[in-house]
């Protein structure tokens, strides 16, 4: 093997090493934006706030490596298919780290410590991370199966969705609460959406085509 080559190999490994580093920046964003709703200190929120540039920046930094290689690699399709799968991954991290955030900067406004709100926004946290986590598996084992049961698990984040922004619960105590609450709702339910996209990027970069074709 050529030093060209070894180097060339070598920034193929950095490249996925930088994306399964904001994946985990990603995870640990969600984890923490839920715990602080209830939060009685709003400095953690903010801080979640701040950091989100940091992801942001990650997100810009493999994106330039990405057009680096091409640029000067003129890599082969299977590479180029890692590549662009790895844009579109990158950019699905930082949209559900900006919905987390989202979420953090809820908390600056109201501190939501009703346990039948929080328990179920709780829950949709938790099955998006799981999803995350099984996402991971999949990839290091390129388990098809698992990536379909992944997607198909979205549905159930959706319908803790739909159970919160039906109740009237909240409404007639506190509208306010209830709105903010809402909203929580709305992103964590947008997080699992981008979980289903990297789910059917990882697909395309295990078999090199659409996911629909799985489903036929």
């Amino acid at each position: 093997m050529t030093v060209i080559r070894k180097r060339y190999e070598g920034q193929l490994n950095e490249l996925l090493k930088d994306l399964r580093v904001l994946g985990l920046h990603t995870y640990s964003t969600i984890q923490k934006s839920i715990k602080v709703l209830s939060d009685e200190n709003i400095t953690h929120a903010r801080q979640i706030v701040k950091n989100d540039r940091t992801i942001n920046q990650m997100e810009y930094d493999i994106n330039e490596k990405v057009v680096m290689l091409i640029t000067r690699q003129q890599p082969i399709a299977k590479d180029l298919r890692m590549m662009i799968a790895t844009l579109k991954i990158a950019s699905e991290f930082e949209r559900i780290a900006d919905n987390a955030a989202n979420i953090a900067k809820i908390r600056t406004r109201v501190q939501i410590t009703d346990r039948y709100i929080m328990t179920r926004l709780e829950t949709m946290g938790a099955l998006a991370l799981l999803m995350l986590k099984d996402l991971y598996d999949a990839t290091r084992n390129k388990d098809l199966e698992l990536v379909k049961e992944i997607i198909e698990r979205d549905i159930d984040i959706d319908d803790l969705y739909k159970q919160i922004i039906n109740t009237s619960y909240l409404i007639d105590n506190d509208p306010f609460v209830a709105g903010q609450a809402h909203l929580v709702a709305r992103y964590l339910e947008r997080i699992g959406d981008h979980v289903v996209n990297i789910a059917e990027q990882l697909y395309y970069f295990i078999t090199g085509d659409r996911y629909e074709s799985y489903t036929k």
